[in-house]
């Protein structure tokens, strides 16, 4: 391979990058987002030593120029669009440019240069244009704990050639070394020092978990839509309440939190944190086969009731009151999903929304971090999803580190109600170890809640192809974590007619991993 260029290859054997140079400020990878029919998000950060010198990557304390290219063809022959940005100080010498007037339903081959130095190649692509529905190959992961276990899932998901991945929350975790262990007590890599609380640990851990291959592969391969959950400031926080830590100085953390995120994710100028507050709810067309709806279902949520964590008569989790998504933010999905012509809606968001009761018998026994935790805001969502009329609803959920499908209902205590969409849940890329495949105790759990089809504790990710008759949904999963280079198998497949509004289970060749004796609560 041509050193000077160092793109990505791939092929049977997925991704690689070449080696880096002494010095080489593009440690951390390129990466591509947001993308528009007409536009992109180009992203890297300068940091030849990433994760010493207070978290400034071995950078001097000035303004960089940094020159980025986009072109037609990987040789870089076709050269579409170039321009010189400086990269700041202030903002960790993360560069974001944003290349419009792009041809829509293109793939485009982008790099960055300073000084001698060339950046990898990254891949991405615009949306088709509207008025056309060209089928959609898209990855769904989240929840990638660096200590828990290697991410190899993001690799399996390259081999599928996205061309779009979203990312649901807990790209990073904020937990000091050793604060979250596997269930045997292991630890596969050591996190950065401390708890991140500064800015200086929240850009340290960023740049630890950029450094890997697999995930540096996989943003460099297809454009992302990625939204925060808890972990990228603190786990379970909500609104304007500290999360588990007990720790002061929340405002603080979310407002170090949501800086070291957006320098390091290819996100809008319209994402750029104002303090403790961050635009991350946002559309997205693809054509007129799909619109992503970006929710966001932190920065606007009362406290979890209860004193949250998993509860069984918590009676509080009812009160019309509660909200989860906000006034402002829910008058915005329901007016964009009554303006929507899209084939289809998607609704990328991070916890749970199906009713979900752990405790076999009367009662219930639920997680209240998530929509379980804010009935009555469920309601209304699902309600206006209802009376917008918008064609074929799909949430896509994290968070719970298991893998799921379901059907969403009007009223979950009734098996036979009216099916409003569906919702799938992608496990966790590394979060809890290795996980499990646990039939007893997931027989219990589906019996409880007959609208949940599938569920697996293994690790992995969604596999999804979207076409204006079907969406079908692979869910990967992988034997392993705390080793490298597990194999990912299909262990169910679920199709979504055009017009359905329920999952139909398809064929598929199901592997079993070691079993465990029953299925219980998440730990998250």
């Amino acid at each position: 391979m041509d050193l000077t260029r160092r793109t990505f290859l791939i092929g049977t054997a997925g991704m690689s990058l070449a080696p880096r140079r002494t010095g080489d400020p593009f440690t951390l990878g390129v990466a591509s987002g947001d993308p528009t029919a007409d536009g992109i998000v180009l992203w890297t950060r300068l940091a030849p030593d990433p994760l010493t010198d207070g978290g400034h990557g071995g950078m001097p304390g000035r303004n960089i120029d940094v020159d980025w290219q986009l072109a037609e063809d990987e040789k870089f022959t076709r050269v579409v669009r170039s321009g010189t940005v400086t990269a700041q100080p202030s903002w960790a010498h993360s560069v974001h440019v944003e290349p419009s007037g792009l041809q829509p339903g293109r793939e485009y081959f982008y790099r960055f240069r300073t000084g001698r130095h060339l950046s990898p190649t990254g891949r991405t692509r615009t949306a088709p244009a509207p008025g056309t529905a060209p089928a959609l190959a898209f990855g769904v992961v989240s929840c990638s704990n660096y200590e828990q276990g290697y991410f190899t899932a993001y690799r399996r998901l390259g081999e599928q050639h996205p061309d779009l991945v979203l990312h649901l929350g807990d790209y990073i975790y904020e937990y000091a070394p050793g604060g979250y262990k596997n269930s045997d007590g292991k630890i596969v890599r050591s996190h950065t020092e401390h708890r991140c609380q500064t800015l200086t640990e929240f850009r340290l851990r960023h740049a630890q978990y950029k450094t890997d291959p697999d995930l540096q592969a996989l943003h460099a391969l297809a454009p992302w839509i990625a939204v925060n959950d808890d972990h990228e400031v603190e786990n379970n926080w909500a609104g304007v309440h500290p999360g588990t830590s007990g720790r002061p100085n929340f405002t603080q953390r979310k407002v170090a939190g949501y800086r070291a995120y957006y320098e390091h994710m290819p996100l809008r100028r319209t994402s750029l944190p104002h303090g403790s507050r961050m635009q991350l709810y946002r559309r997205l067309a693809w054509g007129d086969l799909a619109t992503f709806h970006v929710l966001d279902t932190r920065q606007f949520r009362d406290d979890q009731p209860c004193d949250d964590g998993v509860r069984a008569n918590c009676s509080d989790r009812l009160l019309t009151g509660r909200v989860l998504v906000g006034a402002e933010q829910r008058q915005w999905l329901a007016s964009g999903l009554q303006a929507s012509r899209a084939r289809w809606n998607l609704l990328a968001q991070q916890i749970f929304m199906a009713q979900h009761d752990y405790h076999l018998g009367p009662g219930k026994e639920v997680v209240l971090d998530t929509w379980d935790g804010y009935t009555a805001e469920r309601d209304r969502v699902l309600g206006d999803l209802v009376a917008s009329g918008a064609r074929n609803p799909v949430v896509l959920t994290g968070d719970i580190h298991c893998h799921y499908a379901s059907d969403l209902l009007v009223d979950f205590d009734d098996p036979d109600s009216r099916r409003v969409g569906v919702e799938l849940v992608t496990t966790s890329v590394t979060s809890d170890g290795d996980g499990y495949d646990a039939p007893a105790g997931r027989a219990i759990e589906l019996e409880e809640n007959p609208h949940i089809a599938y569920a697996d504790q293994r690790r992995g990710f969604i596999a999804a192809r979207l076409t204006p008759t079907e969406l079908r949904a692979d869910f990967h999963t992988l034997p392993y974590v705390t080793r490298r280079n597990a194999p990912s198998t299909v262990t169910a497949s679920f199709t979504v007619a055009d017009g359905a509004h329920r999952l139909s289970r398809s064929n598929a060749t199901a592997a079993r991993a070691p079993q465990a004796a029953a299925a219980a609560a998440p730990r998250r």
